[in-house]
């Protein structure tokens, strides 16, 4: 065992040692951004944590005129003077647009510290430790609960930023660097919006602030994809340095009021192990004071639930009583009725007759170790389909702000059932079912894949209504991937759809009164 167990810790090691500047994002050939619709109004958008989006201070910019400003404006045209070819490539990929590029390599992130710690010689599972983020186990491990809310700070937290730099953009009115001097050649679309604070650099300080709580081992690639993005949108003649320090010190503010959110969220007892103690234990009793069958990992040696204090998490669409009394669904079928026996037989059908396409979806909607996690899934879902719509980027970051708010409180309201009724696994009470995917490491009831694509869908079809028909065919085919994989019931799927729908609902009753219809 300790042999395994030293193995796998220096994979894992080269996993994380590997250079992060070779992170793959998508989508590399998207368009540059170029909005049919600048959305010059969305100061007035409703903010999400902020007050208002004048809330935090912003600094009259100095005159054009300027000894300063023409100092900036030259230094445009040196870097323009000696303009590298790799330098005309970051031009090319950051214009596709901040808020997507940011995105994609989020995704990334998650998807490399999406690797859950193995036990060790003593057959038990350290807890990844945020002030050592570097030592095994490595912090986070961004499961599909954790990359839910990490997802969901960065997004909402991008759109307070955008937002507020739109409304003083119309308050100081100064005209971008190629407008106030023709000699500045603009190297990626012109944009029809004033230019002080820059909306890429507010996006690049609120990212930054946010990836340093959510990733603290990866600040130095943290920085230097900053770094990239933010001489991009000089040597473009996109903005002088002003604008861009006025946009990052902007967007560093409003990502604090997060910080300060997700310091306070009730995240960092979610494990529900204290000082060595399993509180999360009180769910095993209280399923079998109930006379059910409680929930049992399945792991050798048996592996703590995942996060099951997850659902007392801070809510962003609702409080958490409207999650008690509103969204929690009713009970599962009993462990001991007719109607389980004939789920449980159904699950040990599919086990045992597997398919061409049952397979393809089970695969397709996996989601698993190594991945972006279901949210990451959606998100990337969401991308593709907004790239060919020319979105601002305001509109961009208040799309994917709630999408990742319905996804995050997806989460929440999905824990809270599933550490609520304790469902066993089928494979638990039938070992002849041999799944077909990997088994979570957590109760049955309700399906996370099936909360997390009910609400996606739910809000995605709001936003893009000709996609509706589209989004709600993905949520089912990711919802039955869940029973065809033999890891879940049917009504875990089908009920998990139904508590995804009130909160993609929830999304859209946000939508409709935050002022950018």
């Amino acid at each position: 065992m300790k042999q395994i167990y030293i193995l796998f810790t220096f994979a894992a090691c080269l996993l994380l040692a590997a250079c992060s500047k070779d992170i793959e994002e998508t989508n590399l050939l998207a368009p540059a951004l170029n909005p049919t619709n600048a959305d010059a109004n969305a100061g007035n958008w409703k903010p999400i944590l902020l007050s208002s989006t004048s809330e935090i201070a912003v600094q009259a910019p100095i005159a054009t005129t300027s000894p300063d400003y023409v100092a900036q404006i030259n230094e445009i045209k040196a870097w323009q003077g000696k303009l590298s070819e790799s330098e005309q490539k970051s031009i090319n990929y950051w214009s596709a647009g901040a808020v997507l590029r940011w995105n994609e390599i989020m995704r990334e992130l998650v998807a490399k510290y999406n690797l859950p710690p193995v036990s060790d010689t003593n057959g038990v599972y350290p807890l990844p430790n945020a002030n050592n983020p570097l030592a095994y186990p490595f912090f986070p491990f961004s499961n599909p609960p954790y990359a839910a809310r990490a997802y969901a700070y960065v997004s909402a937290a991008q759109y307070d930023a955008l937002i507020s730099a739109h409304y003083y953009k119309t308050r100081y009115k100064r005209d971008a660097p190629y407008v106030v001097d023709p000699r500045i050649s603009p190297l990626t679309n012109k944009s029809t919006l004033y230019s002080y604070p820059s909306e890429d650099a507010v996006v690049i300080g609120t990212t930054v602030e946010l990836l340093k709580l959510l990733f603290p081992g990866e600040q130095d690639f943290i920085q230097q994809k900053a770094e990239e993005h933010r001489r991009v949108r000089l040597i473009s003649g996109a903005n002088v340095r002003d604008e861009l320090e006025a946009g990052e010190a902007l967007g560093r503010a409003v990502a604090l009021k997060y910080v300060q959110r997700a310091r306070t969220d009730r995240a960092g007892a979610a494990a529900g192990i204290v000082n060595g103690v399993d509180v999360w234990k009180e769910f095993e009793l209280a399923a079998i004071q109930q006379g059910e069958t409680p929930w049992i990992s399945q792991e050798t040696p048996i592996r703590p639930p995942m996060l099951p204090y997850f659902g007392r998490i801070k809510t962003f669409l609702f409080d958490s009583l409207t999650v008690v009394t509103k969204i929690r669904p009713a009970a599962p079928p009993s462990t001991k009725s007719e109607t389980f026996r004939k789920e449980l037989e159904e699950v040990l059908f599919y086990s045992k007759n597997p398919n061409r396409e049952r397979i393809r979806m089970v695969h397709l909607w996996g989601d698993g170790v190594g991945t972006s996690t279901p949210p990451g899934h959606w998100n990337a879902i969401a991308a593709e389909h907004m790239i060919p719509l020319k979105l601002s980027e305001a509109r961009w970051a208040r799309n994917l702000a709630l999408l990742n708010m319905s996804l995050m409180d997806a989460a929440i309201v999905c824990w809270d059932a599933k550490f609520t009724y304790f469902n066993p696994r089928p494979s638990q009470l039938n070992p002849e079912i041999k799944t077909l995917t990997g088994l979570p490491n957590f109760p049955s009831y309700i399906s996370g894949h099936s909360t997390f694509s009910g609400a996606a869908a739910t809000i995605l079809g709001h936003l893009i209504p000709e996609k509706s028909n589209i989004f709600n065919e993905m949520a089912l085919e990711a919802s039955f991937s869940r029973l065809y994989g033999a890891i879940h019931y049917r009504s875990d799927c089908e009920v998990g759809l139904e508590v995804g729908k009130k909160v993609g609902n929830y999304a859209i009753l946000r939508a409709q009164n935050d002022g950018a219809n």
